[in-house]
This record gives C-alpha cells, structure tokens and sequence, in this order.
C-alpha cells in the first residue's frame, strides 16, 4: 500500500483520538508500529511522536504511569531520533521547571535512547541557554558516557510492564566500550560550561556536573 501523506496521517491520528487514547491501549499500538514493515519513515515517525506522546508528556504534573513509560520506551526503541526532535525538544524549550517532563528525558536519555540519540539531545540543551532545568539532562549524558550504549531496551520494557519486571531477566545490557562525544560537541559543552559559570556560582546541580566533567574527562580538560 501506498504511505500515507502528512495531513492523512494526521487526520487518522484525530480520528482514532491518538493522543488521548487509554494508556493501556497506546502500549498495543506502539508494539504494532514497530512490527510494521517496512519501518515508518522519519516524517511518519515524528508526527507519530507528537500525536502519542506531546500532549501527554507536556501535561505531566506527577510519575508517568508504567504503561506511557512502555509506551515511550517502545517507541524510542526503533524511532528515538524523531521522538528526540519533538517531543524532547519541546520539553527542553517549554518555559517554567517542569520537573515531572525533565525528570522524564533524563531518564529516557539514561535508560532507552541509543547513543546518536543521546548526542542530539545534548546538542539540543547546548543550542538552548543554560538553566538549572536543562543541567540534570546533561548530567545523565555524562552518564551515559560512564556506562556505555545500552543493548537491551526489551529489558527495560519489562521493567514497566503492569505485571512487574521478570524475575532473573536482567533490564540492561552494557557494552563495554564507552560511549564518545564527539570533539566539537564535547569542546561546546566545555565552553557553554565556562561562559555560563557565573550564572551558576550557587547552584549545587551545575557543582556536581562541573565534577563529574573534571572526573571524567581530566585528561582533556585544562
């Protein structure tokens, strides 16, 4: 069959009422979408993105539930580089705290994204001006730098299914290589974090990420 077109996808997402559909059943759908062949394109994928998930994540105000969490998770699995280009660009450039939706990218960042994915998003909070908002994100970056990609999102899911994590199934598998920044994205996060010092001089979250840079990278940082 032939793929849809942008206002066709979209009129079907408002039909089948995607973005407010019981969380239960966005699980199902989004382990259809990944069983579709061939693969969603990028422009099919990123209205996806923001038909499921925007209006829901946006309007957080406590935990997601386990089932958006599988949701999320499924989706990111296979489409991380549209998700990332709208639903954590919006969250990152939403003005106030948002604690619930920034607590939310750091996790996904630490636990689900894949390493390209996980380069975007700093890119994105580096594209923005810093705020003690955006310095969590980057620290669970770092993290992830520590750790290495990660294999095994199906663990993950199994972490937030309704019935629990399996018991003896590990959720993670990590490689033992590390994960690298690249050098320009690497030498503008030095940057952003010395221009902006000032900014911070109180702030404990941009001490503790100033920390883990001098730890991680000691070598490169002078």
């Amino acid at each position: 069959p032939c793929p849809l077109c942008c206002p066709q996808l979209e009129g079907l997402c408002s039909f089948l009422q995607l973005s407010t559909c019981p969380e239960h059943l966005l699980v199902r759908f989004c382990g259809w979408l990944l069983a579709l062949t061939p693969d969603l394109s990028y422009t099919s994928a990123t209205i996806l993105a923001e038909q499921l998930f925007l209006r829901r994540v946006l309007s957080l105000t406590q935990p997601p539930s386990r089932h958006l969490m599988a949701a999320l998770a499924s989706f990111c699995s296979k489409y991380s580089q549209p998700f990332c280009r709208v639903l954590v660009a919006a969250v990152l450039q939403e003005p106030g705290e948002g604690a619930e939706q920034t607590k939310l990218v750091c996790e996904l960042v630490e636990e689900c994204l894949e390493p390209d994915s996980v380069r975007l998003v700093l890119s994105q909070v580096l594209e923005l001006p810093l705020s003690e908002k955006l310095l969590p994100v980057v620290q669970a970056v770092l993290g992830r730098q520590v750790r290495g990609p990660l294999l095994s999102p199906p663990g993950f899911l199994a972490s937030f299914s309704p019935a629990g994590p399996r018991t003896g199934s590990p959720s993670l598998l990590v490689a033992l290589f590390q994960e690298v920044l690249p050098p320009e994205l690497f030498d503008l996060l030095v940057l952003t974090l010395c221009r902006q010092a000032p900014a911070f001089a109180t702030s404990l979250n941009y001490a503790k990420l100033v920390t883990a840079m001098l730890t991680m990278y000691q070598s490169q940082v002078s």
